[in-house]
C-alpha cells in the first residue's frame, strides 16, 4: 500500500531536485519500503499517470502477483514508476 501522502513527499522531492539517479537513490534510501523505477515515459506505453508534472509522470506498480503490473490502486500499490517527459510534452 502506498498513501496518498507518500505520493506528494515522493511528488515533492523530485519536483525540487529533479528526475535523475541521485535522486532515486535517495528515495530508494528514505523510502525503502518502496520500490522506485526511473524511465522514460514514453517506455510506459497505455498506461495513465496517478499524478502529472512539470517533466515527469508518476505511475504506480503493483507487484503482490508474482509478475509487476501498473496499477491506479494505492492498496495494491508497492512500487513507484518515475516517467521521464521530453520537454514541452
Amino acid at each position: 500500500m502506498i498513501t496518498p501522502e507518500r505520493i506528494e513527499q515522493v511528488m515533492q522531492v523530485v519536483t525540487r531536485a529533479g528526475l535523475n539517479e541521485q535522486t532515486l537513490t535517495a528515495l530508494r534510501e528514505v523510502f525503502a519500503e518502496h520500490h522506485f523505477t526511473y524511465c522514460q515515459d514514453d517506455d510506459i506505453g497505455w498506461a495513465r499517470p496517478v499524478r502529472t508534472a512539470e517533466g515527469f509522470n508518476l505511475y504506480l506498480v503493483d507487484g503482490q502477483a508474482g509478475c509487476p503490473r501498473l496499477t491506479t490502486d494505492l492498496d495494491l500499490a508497492t512500487g513507484l514508476v518515475l516517467a521521464e517527459r521530453e520537454p514541452g510534452v
